[in-house]
């Protein structure tokens, strides 16, 4: 079982996962919303196309853009589709 914590909560786990690049990406069912918080950021892979991001909220602290997922990947990474990473 993988999980990702901060700040001494679970922000997800799953056997699921899928690993591009040495991340772990955690399906999206796997991952606890409630302390998620869309960001305005975005980035480009050339491969697997414009990530987008949240902000992690747990206790009052924020780990700024410190989860993404690629809501339209590139066909290239098509299994990762809306999938988290940390």
């Amino acid at each position: 079982m993988v999980q990702a914590r901060w700040n001494g909560v679970t922000l997800a786990e799953s056997e699921q996962c899928v690993m591009v690049e040495g991340n772990y990406y955690f399906p999206p069912e796997a991952v606890h919303r409630e302390y998620l918080r869309e960001s305005k950021a975005h980035s480009l892979c050339f491969w697997k196309g414009l990530a987008s991001y949240y902000d992690i909220v747990v206790n009052g602290l924020t780990n700024k853009n410190a989860a993404w997922y690629y809501p339209h990947p590139s066909p290239f990474a098509r299994r990762i589709k809306a999938y988290v990473a940390f």
